[in-house]
């Protein structure tokens, strides 16, 4: 079997190894002693979730927005090149789509109280060990430990605030946590990069790790192991080989993109990376097809809702996350603004997020998904047309226009969208459905940008310029920034396309009512 019995396996190391037994013996008294918790029976309890759960979300993303900021400041410090450097997100983002799917019908099986919690605690080490990093191969490799922890927090946070608001105010709670990934995308760029500033780069991992310790704390102080979901028993199950596959899956699909707009689509490395994408994605399917309990239940492409909502998600991360990858380029290189102007340029699209999320989710639980998916998919790809028209002139006016409209459609589709593909899935899957939707957004983000990088590269390079992005990190040739311009609005149509092929997916698969 190549699948494992969790209570068989237990008691088999537990037998074996005494001070194995002893510790899982006080870890499950720990466990009982949380499951008294007083504030289960409480009509507020899903606020108090929502709180406990919206502190680690911010924390997840805030070290992400951080962490970008502080990469320069690291390079130098270690004294080498951004490239390399670059490897302390490229890990950690690796890490996360690899790990996300086990990890969350780990919580399916075990509980997503453990499992979140546990994610923490390795989180918190990951950050401190970052923070004291005698060199940057060990900094890498604290961060991609914080990885591990970020993907058992991930999908687990979003099911654990799911199982408390119910199946009839599913939208709303998705809603809300989008608010706070917005907030948490605002903040983390901006305080980070104060925190580097007057205090150092380890400042940031010093933060995180802390902002680690507080969201432990609070969940074990406010979540209920029972209400929180999974570990009912039902089934023990855990999919080892299809873990293996839907790992190197993620992983040669991502350094496949990642790797093609560096060294070129027709490179070895690329070429052998896109190999092993298809031949672990084709063993994945057979297998998950085969075996009795699956790491994912790929049935579930059967319901046309499903299938739809997926595919309408990542096309919809597809069309706008070149958005919030290129113009931050466009703004200190074309339009010549600092860093810390371009934060603030930002902030009012992100705020877009914190007040359409909510308001999407809630009103898609009364009136029906199909007219927030549609017509919020719509509504960004008005944004993506404001912003064909950037020009190498001042365009802050179009930048901010283009930026909210977009990021308003964008948040009133996902909350929506989401809740659309959890309502076919039974409350005992939330935990490895979660972890997908989470997978299918970090997918969509990283090949969007690989996307928009590689035509931006191909204009310029189309026009008698260098096909890279660095050139214009120092180019005072206004034909270099002219190109580079042209190639963002070729991106921008390209975008269009796939946000109003989202639109259709949603009108074709999700029905009028819920």
């Amino acid at each position: 079997m190549v699948y494992l019995q969790f209570g068989t396996f237990r008691k088999l190391i537990t037998s074996a190894v005494p001070c194995v037994g002893q510790s899982w013996s006080t870890l499950r008294m720990i466990t009982n002693f949380l499951k008294r918790n007083p504030l289960r029976n409480r009509v507020t309890y899903k606020w108090w979730v929502l709180f406990a759960v919206s502190i680690g979300l911010f924390t997840s993303v805030f070290d992400h927005g951080g962490i970008n900021v502080a990469l320069p400041s690291i390079a130098d410090h270690f004294n080498t090149d951004l490239p390399t450097t670059q490897w302390i997100v490229i890990g950690y983002g690796l890490t996360i789509a690899a790990l996300l799917l086990p990890m969350g019908r780990l919580s399916d099986i075990l509980g997503r109280k453990i499992i979140y919690l546990l994610g923490f605690i390795v989180f918190t080490t990951g950050g401190f060990l970052a923070a004291i990093s005698p060199n940057i191969e060990l900094l890498i490799s604290a961060k991609i430990l914080q990885g591990v922890g970020s993907a058992m927090t991930q999908g687990t946070s979003m099911a654990m605030v799911i199982s408390a608001f119910g199946d009839r105010d599913r939208g709303r709670a998705l809603g809300l946590t989008m608010s706070v990934v917005g907030i948490g995308a605002v903040a983390g760029p901006a305080i980070g990069g104060f925190l580097v500033d007057y205090l150092g780069w380890e400042s940031v991992l010093y933060a995180t790790a802390g902002l680690g310790v507080v969201s432990l704390i609070v969940a074990m102080l406010i979540l209920d192991t029972e209400l929180s979901g999974g570990g009912t028993g039902a089934n023990d199950h855990f999919d080892w080989l299809g873990a293996t596959l839907s790992a190197a899956t993620l992983i040669s699909l991502l350094l496949a993109m990642t790797l093609g707009s560096r060294y070129g689509w027709d490179s070895l490395s690329v070429i052998t990376a896109f190999g092993i994408f298809l031949a672990s994605a084709g063993f994945f399917i057979w297998w998950e097809l085969y075996v009795e309990s699956p790491m994912l239940d790929l049935r579930l492409f059967g319901s046309g809702l499903f299938a739809t909502g997926v595919l309408a998600s990542w096309l919809s991360f597809l069309g706008t996350q070149p958005v919030r990858f290129l113009i931050p380029f466009y703004l200190q290189f074309v339009l010549g603004f600092s860093p810390s102007k371009i934060g603030w340029i930002i902030v009012p699209s992100a705020f877009c997020m914190v007040i359409a999320g909510p308001i999407s989710g809630r009103l898609s639980d009364k009136y029906g998904w199909r007219i927030f998916n549609v017509g919020g998919m719509l509504v960004a790809a008005i944004g993506l047309l404001i912003l064909v028209n950037l020009d190498v002139e001042e365009s802050l006016t179009v930048v901010l226009v283009g930026m909210v409209v977009q990021t308003l459609g964008s948040g009133t589709f996902w909350p929506s969208n989401n809740s659309s593909i959890l309502s076919v899935v039974s409350p005992a899957s939330y935990g490895v459905i979660s972890s997908f939707t989470n997978l299918v957004r970090n997918s969509g983000n990283v090949v969007g940008i690989a996307v928009s990088t590689a035509i931006v590269t191909e204009t310029m390079g189309s026009l008698g310029h260098p096909p890279t992005l660095s050139v214009i990190t120092e180019a005072t040739d206004l034909s270099i920034l002219s190109a580079f311009t042209m190639g963002l609005r070729n991106t921008f149509w390209v975008c269009i396309g796939l946000t109003l092929m989202a639109a259709a997916a949603s009108f074709l698969g999700t029905p009028k009512k819920n």
